[in-house]
């Protein structure tokens, strides 16, 4: 699995306070809608080395993070925070109606059989329990910013290459050592695929760097490439 192999990899990136994704634009509207929503069991679909879960340790009464990387689960059980289990995201080894909400960090661009998932994550969702997840956005994927897809021009513009964007497909992501596939989909695949299954839009977001302090920074808020949605189970 090429997850187990980046896991060293990954976790250097991360660091205590995680990457500049996380840190500078997901972290805080992330925590805000699973504190608004304060729900007492949460599942954190793919939740790596378990960052995002010590992050929310203090305020869950019920706290699950799963992962098939059984590298990334071990670095996660050493630092603690939650209850992590192993599994796919495909099959999730819980009971009907579990969690009231279903988090999904940066994860479910790694999933291949993302229709089966979506499938668990309402199954185990209970009735009116929100599924809150950030992801990259289509254009990103389809442009594959983790290798170098994206060049910023002087004035902070950024500069990207789209293709193949309507066609789901595999993607090879390499950047500082990590050597993973994820999945490019575009935006229509997901609202197409929750709205099947019943589930209702309660939030969409395309957050921004808040006072960028460096080029980078002022490069993301030109062309943000991360959004986040939460949807709510039927009932």
């Amino acid at each position: 699995m090429d997850w187990d192999s980046s896991a060293r990899a990954w976790i250097e990136a991360q660091g205590t306070h995680g990457d500049f994704s996380r840190r500078r634009v997901l972290d805080v509207p992330m925590l805000d809608r699973v504190h608004a929503f304060a729900p007492r069991a949460l599942l954190d679909l793919g939740c790596g080395e378990g960052r995002f879960c010590r992050l929310l340790a203090d305020n869950v009464e019920t706290l699950v993070g799963l992962d098939p990387s059984k590298a990334l689960l071990s670095r996660a059980r050493e630092l603690g925070g939650a209850q992590f289990v192993h599994g796919r995201a495909e099959a999730l080894p819980f009971e009907r109606a579990t969690f009231d909400m279903v988090v999904s960090y940066l994860s479910l661009l790694d999933i291949e059989g993302i229709e089966a998932a979506l499938d668990e994550v309402r199954r185990v969702l209970r009735p009116g329990g929100r599924f809150l997840f950030a992801n990259l956005t289509g254009f990103a994927t389809a442009s594959d910013i983790k290798s170098g897809g994206w060049r910023v021009q002087p004035d902070g513009a950024r500069k990207i290459i789209v293709r193949r964007y309507l066609e789901p497909h595999a993607v090879k992501a390499e950047w500082k050592g990590i050597t993973v596939t994820n999945w490019h989909r575009p935006l229509s695949f997901y609202m197409t695929h929750l709205l099947e299954r019943g589930m209702t839009l309660t939030h969409f977001d395309e957050p921004a760097v808040p006072e960028p302090a460096d080029l980078k920074e002022q490069a993301y808020n030109n062309a943000p490439y991360q959004l986040i949605m939460e949807w709510q189970a039927p009932g």
